[in-house]
């Protein structure tokens, strides 16, 4: 795990364009470039970075399409998986959901739910949830990314800590047989490891597009979660891992 917030910084500077000069991130966190430098090399023994000449290197950084290009990838297998965990959660549930786009079909299929107490950093969700069947929806506060309309940063993070829920429901970026679950966001990454300790049950939705990929940024130990649910039987290495982290597979209809 990261010793230090100014890491998460560095990882979360570095995540807009895959790399950055020291000096530019000494001047963008206020602090000295010895600084960064001793940062980026823990960074360095953790995996995470490159160093270079005057500057760092994200490891395994691609840009991530935008929220709504990812909402095109794979519908049918989205909405299978969001119907199936749907049908998990009863009515008069409440629940934390993340800004994935796995999520927001996950939000739609909980359109006929009635009762719902639900909170969420994503204005998607919101706005799918909100007024409907006597639903209370609690948005994160907090600016909204441009890319995906997303709440992040220190508003949000305190203000999800205020609840206790029966479940989280969230996506990833890759699922790797070693590392676990990986995001390619530090934020999102954040957001999602407090939503957790938030939720009686985690639950992690993801196509099987998913697994074998590679992301910078380790969510959490894996044995965190109690389901996966996703379209089509995870490659044997990634069964093995879940297996042994004591998640279950549900395979979507």
């Amino acid at each position: 795990m990261l010793s230090t917030q100014r890491e998460m910084e560095i990882l979360t500077l570095l995540n807009l364009s895959g790399s950055g000069r020291i000096l530019d991130l000494s001047r963008r966190l206020n602090v000295t470039e010895e600084t960064i430098r001793r940062n980026v090399r823990r960074l360095e023994e953790q995996g995470l970075v490159r160093k270079v000449h005057g500057g760092v290197y994200l490891k395994d950084w691609v840009a991530e399409p935008s929220f709504a290009q990812r909402y095109k990838e794979q519908p049918d297998a989205k909405a299978r998986i969001a119907r199936t965990v749907a049908a998990m959660i009863p009515d008069g549930a409440s629940l934390v959901l993340d800004i994935g786009s796995t999520t927001a079909y996950v939000a739609q299929a909980l359109k006929s739910h009635q009762n719902l107490l639900v909170v969420t950093n994503s204005l998607t969700v919101a706005q799918a949830l909100t007024m409907q069947n006597g639903n209370r929806v609690f948005m994160a506060g907090g600016e909204l990314r441009s890319h995906d309309g997303g709440a992040f940063g220190a508003e949000a993070l305190a203000f999800v800590r205020q609840f206790r829920v029966d479940y989280a429901v969230m996506s990833s970026t890759a699922i790797d047989a070693r590392a676990g679950f990986m995001l390619q966001d530090m934020g999102e990454a954040e957001f999602a490891r407090a939503i957790i300790k938030c939720a009686h049950t985690s639950i992690m939705a993801a196509d099987a597009t998913k697994f074998g990929r590679h992301a910078p940024i380790r969510l959490c130990e894996p044995d965190l979660f109690t389901r996966l649910v996703t379209d089509q039987p995870p490659p044997a290495d990634i069964a093995e891992m879940l297996t042994q982290a004591g998640v279950g597979t549900v395979i979507a209809d």
